[in-house]
């Protein structure tokens, strides 16, 4: 029997649901050469009944085994995998007919050695979902680091939507961490070993996130220790931008000191916050064409710049004492 060119592989904790969803976009691709594989990470609440709805339907193998975190879990997925490359998606996503084809064409055209590509909100998204979502790829919010736009400098894929080489898997041993960062922590070995690794723009997936405010901030929050963490194994891969975040947590702190030292300083500085959260406002609802996406844009920016940056100093500073 034939191997198929791509082999997917899906950590999934107590989320059946999510992956119900998921199963049934990968049921409906142009292009069908590929298997899944469904790792189940120590899950409470089980989806190997999903699954089993789905076996005359997709070429599917479903794995148990004790929870781990998603890195190593992905990493268990590579080594069950027959295909010639690894596709790598959350189950929170949904993936567009093409998918693979946009994928196949890139791969021809460019030999990429591994690749990622961008997300973006689906039309059953709820508002707050797409908030986060515009918060998350925001150049205002992120630098655009997160987005889906070609820029100067290398390219770092995300777990959400990451393919690599069954090469660059035997080379590399895939994830070292568990989870917070994991994908850049693997991307930056890539770099180093002088893969080929490109964006593929057009080979997006539409990505849920989170349902809530508060599991955006735990998340944000752990994206903020994650980096940090890159920073302490990777030394000089913690950039400018990343930085950012915990400058502005540090501003947001000055603002409530400075009625008490200055008030001509304090208007001033209160004019640049709003300023800065009316210019989001307007350009989500450009981006998303939503008044209301634009206003939730305010809070998730806010939560996702607090969260990002105390995660990263509070990482940052625990690592110094150990």
């Amino acid at each position: 029997m034939a191997h198929p060119t791509f082999s997917v592989i899906v950590p999934v904790y107590n989320r059946p649901h999510e992956l119900d969803e998921l199963l049934n976009s990968l049921v409906h691709q142009e292009n069908r050469d590929f298997e899944v594989i469904i790792v189940e990470d120590g899950s409470d609440l089980r989806c190997d009944d999903v699954v089993d709805r789905y076996r005359d339907r997709l070429d599917i193998h479903y794995f148990f085994k004790p929870n781990s975190g998603p890195g190593p879990s992905r990493n268990f997925g590579y080594a069950q995998a027959s295909g010639k490359y690894f596709v790598v998606f959350d189950s929170d996503c949904i993936i567009p007919p093409s998918y693979f084809n946009i994928v196949e064409k890139s791969l021809h055209q460019y030999q990429w050695d591994a690749w990622g590509g961008p997300d973006r909100a689906h039309n059953t998204f709820t508002a707050v979902q797409r908030a986060m979502g515009y918060t998350m790829s925001s150049v205002f919010t992120t630098g655009g680091i997160r987005g889906g736009k070609k820029r100067l400098g290398w390219f770092q894929p995300r777990s959400f939507n990451m393919g690599i080489s069954r090469v660059v898997f035997e080379k590399t041993g895939g994830f070292r961490f568990d989870r917070f960062a994991e994908d850049i922590e693997f991307s930056i070995r890539m770099r180093d070993a002088q893969f080929r690794v490109g964006l593929i723009p057009e080979a997006y997936v539409y990505h849920k996130r989170r349902t809530s405010l508060t599991q955006f901030y735990e998340q944000v929050f752990n994206f903020g220790r994650g980096r940090a963490l890159v920073g302490k194994i990777h030394p000089g891969e913690v950039k400018l931008t990343h930085w950012f975040p915990t400058t502005f947590v540090f501003a947001l702190i000055s603002m409530l000191i400075l009625p008490f030292l200055s008030s001509s300083l304090f208007f001033l500085a209160l004019t640049f916050f709003l300023f800065y959260l009316l210019v989001i406002f307007i350009h989500s609802g450009i981006q998303n064409k939503s008044l209301a996406v634009a206003v939730l844009s305010i809070p998730a920016a806010l939560i996702q710049l607090v969260g990002y940056g105390s995660g990263f100093l509070t990482e940052w500073i625990n690592s110094d004492k150990k």
